[in-house]
């Protein structure tokens, strides 16, 4: 109401002394509106407010107003949680995400640690194959040198009995049996106790010279069989 009345008085001052020559109709309208608005200002300003009364009714209406905004309340409490629910299955699934990887990357990690373990133990399987191998060779390597060396040194010092004799002398008759070099003994004995070892014994034939039959068995190289004299093999000194 104020502000109309004051709308008023800016429209009075708005208009000139000729308007009012002019139109004294409208400005008398206009004094008699502001009078009117003047007076029922008053009237608002004098008045005094009156106090509800507490009634059952009055109280219903304010239980609902109370319970609105109880229930407003309530469902913006329950709109943020179940926002905050959101965001926490959302945080779940990423982390279920992060565990199923890591899973899987441990899962790759064991079989790469299973290759690389198989491929050591491979390595090392093989190392020791050549290894042996190696050793296996030197061995035979070493055999063959004994064997040699062995074979100069019976030639040299063990020969046959005739052929000294037969250097010097080429014509005379040779005899009807070949005897065989101490050598030759030696090498029938090994190869018989390692091809049969459960029966080691070797017949003694005439190719065997008796004094180096003697010899073996004098310096316990050889050994008879215990029931039969003319059976002899070669003593276990490797066992």
């Amino acid at each position: 109401m104020w502000k109309d009345m004051e709308e008023c008085q800016n429209k009075l001052s708005l208009i000139g002394t000729e308007t009012l020559t002019d139109s004294n109709a409208q400005l008398s309208l206009l004094i008699m509106q502001v009078k009117c608005l003047t007076a029922e200002l008053s009237q608002w300003q004098k008045k005094t407010p009156e106090t509800i009364p507490l009634t059952e009714d009055v109280l219903i209406t304010l239980g609902k107003e109370e319970f609105q905004k109880l229930r407003q309340d309530l469902e913006m409490v329950l709109s943020t949680k179940e926002s905050k629910n959101e965001k926490l299955k959302e945080d779940l699934e990423r982390e279920q995400r992060w565990l199923d990887e890591q899973q899987q990357i441990m899962e790759s990690l064991n079989v790469l640690h299973s290759e690389l373990k198989n491929k050591v133990e491979t390595f090392s399987e093989s190392r020791i194959f050549n290894e042996l191998k190696t050793k296996m060779l030197n061995i035979k390597e070493y055999k063959e040198k004994l064997l040699s060396t062995l074979g100069e040194f019976l030639e040299d010092h063990f020969p046959l009995p005739d052929r000294s004799v037969k250097k010097k002398k080429k014509n005379i008759q040779e005899s009807s049996v070949n005897l065989i070099t101490l050598h030759e003994m030696l090498e029938i004995l090994i190869n018989r106790l390692f091809d049969v070892p459960h029966d080691p014994y070797v017949k003694i034939s005439d190719s065997f010279w008796p004094p180096y039959v003697e010899l073996l068995l004098r310096n316990g190289i050889a050994l008879r069989h215990p029931e039969d004299p003319t059976r002899i093999r070669l003593e276990a000194f490797h066992q």
